[in-house]
């Protein structure tokens, strides 16, 4: 979901990784980098994007500047959203897709370590959801590009042949245990841990910046500045997190932290509302 790598970090302006795409697609693929999701809500209220897919994102609540979404959200000619709640970003959608929820499917999850593991359905989906790439892959069929896949397993295959660093990973490895990327062939461990001696590169490359103030100081206006942060009970917007019944009895309401010196400067008591 980087705009400007395929699977493995592959660089979208590489021309041999480029043509190894198209092969396995059969479509031409553009050679220059996307838009990052904030450069995507630019676009919009500049005119150049009508219409959007969302899956499992919440910007209404996550992007910087949630004015400026709204204006984003309410200009585009057409947006579909596929979530497994109502969010505040669905509640602008002309189509709500019902996805599913991790033990409503199969699949891998590929998590921040680096780790790969296997997730097998446990639970039944509810009323209309649908498992995702069904819903993906119906879509692009009728769109125009047929996407016949059989199972998770078949796409997984795809995503390997694809990408080198997944190269050894495999259904039948994983139903043992997760498996740790680079793994480039089926007989690898796999590695658990990179860049023990050096970087690929040999030295880390260092690059100045030149320092620039914020946009926005304090003044005697606005005198402070106010700096979000997370909570260790609530993941990102809380589209999930807060419908789990102890974590919302444990931080129900955000929070606000100051110091103690600006605190009593503004009259203002620990546990009070602000």
């Amino acid at each position: 979901l980087i705009p400007m790598v395929y699977t493995g970090y592959q660089s979208v302006t590489d021309p041999e990784v480029q043509q190894k795409f198209e092969a396995s697609w059969g479509v031409d693929l553009d050679p220059d980098p996307g838009l990052t999701v904030v450069e995507i809500m630019s676009e919009v209220l500049e005119g150049r994007i009508k219409a959007m897919y969302m899956m499992g994102e919440n910007p209404f609540l996550s992007d910087p500047n949630i004015n400026k979404v709204k204006k984003c959200l309410a200009a585009m000619d057409f947006l579909a959203v596929q979530d497994i709640f109502i969010t505040e970003t669905a509640a602008y959608a002309d189509v709500i897709l019902p996805g599913s929820s991790f033990p409503e499917k199969n699949g891998t999850y590929t998590n921040t370590d680096s780790r790969v593991q296997l997730a097998r359905k446990a639970i039944e989906s509810p009323g209309q959801v649908r498992v995702d790439w069904h819903i993906i892959a119906d879509l692009a069929t009728r769109m125009g590009y047929p996407m016949p896949y059989e199972s998770e397993e078949q796409i997984w295959q795809e995503i390997v042949s694809l990408t080198p660093v997944f190269g050894g990973i495999t259904y039948e490895r994983l139903a043992h245990e997760g498996l740790p990327w680079p793994c480039p062939e089926p007989d690898h461990p796999g590695v658990p841990i990179r860049f023990t001696e050096d970087f690929p590169r040999g030295k880390a490359k260092f690059s100045p910046a030149e320092y620039a103030p914020a946009q926005e100081l304090p003044d005697e206006t606005y005198p402070l500045v106010l700096n979000t942060g997370r909570v260790l009970q609530h993941w990102h917007t809380g589209t999930m997190t807060r419908r789990a019944k102890a974590l919302d009895a444990i931080a129900p309401e955000a929070l606000l932290e100051m110091t103690p010196e600006d605190m009593e400067e503004l009259g203002i008591a620990p546990d009070e509302y602000v």
